[in-house]
């Protein structure tokens, strides 16, 4: 895997387990974790100095995204790249599901929402957007909160269910674009406008906002592929 580990491990069990799921995050993110590479437990747990049982964690977690898949009898493999049918089947299933939970949740919008929303904003616009995962994984993390906390918000455990099955595959598709964030500035002015819906207090808005902003990552995400191909 030829992780490089980014400091002491923790002693707490969980805090090993979360340790050891970002060091494989980090692995895939930046490249040093392939598609289609095999990942095995024990050279893991000894590049990790780990036992196994946080390696097997952190990829049932993994696998849960998208981000690897387990094979009977073979193990765990890094996920294949998406291909651009993958791309269009997920946005349009996003530009179907995530405008009416952001529409929802605006009609019940409480203050502590407003505030959550804004502070996700506000960490997006201070987060740093270099080419590594110790560089803008707080800016994912910051975008994941954002969209996260609406789809949290819907009062509808049915479109949550469908927003968190689709996430992992929003998680594969941003990590095997080995493009870093190439869209920050754009990126940052849509959720602000989606921002300003919920402070406004108008679902429609909140709507169209969402949808606008889905189809704009889109054209980015088509663009930046054709781009990196060519």
């Amino acid at each position: 895997m030829h992780a490089v580990s980014s400091g002491r491990r923790p002693a707490n069990r969980q805090l090993l387990a979360d340790y050891v799921y970002q060091e494989l995050l980090a692995s895939l993110m930046d490249g040093r974790l392939e598609p289609g590479q095999a990942i095995g437990i024990d050279r893991t747990a000894q590049e990790l100095e780990v036992s196994q049982t946080p390696i097997r964690e952190a990829l049932a977690r993994l696998e849960a995204t998208g981000l690897v898949r387990r094979e009977a009898l073979k193990g765990y493999r890094v996920a294949p790249l998406f291909t651009a049918e993958e791309l269009d089947e997920l946005m349009a299933a996003r530009a179907i599901i995530e405008p009416a939970i952001a529409e929802r949740a605006c009609a019940h919008v409480t203050a502590d929402l407003r505030e959550e929303l804004e502070q996700a904003v506000d960490d997006l616009r201070g987060a740093p957007t270099g080419p590594t995962f110790a560089e803008y994984g707080a800016y994912w993390e910051a975008d994941e909160r954002f969209h996260r906390l609406i789809a949290e918000s819907a009062q509808n455990r049915f479109l949550l269910n469908a927003y968190r099955a689709l996430g992992g595959q929003v998680q594969r598709f941003r990590f095997f674009g080995n493009l870093g964030v190439t869209d920050a500035e754009n990126a940052i002015a849509e959720h602000t406008r989606i921002l300003d819906a919920f402070e406004s207090g108008d679902p429609q808005q909140a709507h169209d906002a969402m949808l606008e902003h889905i189809r704009l990552v889109r054209d980015r995400a088509v663009s930046d592929a054709t781009s990196s191909h060519s």
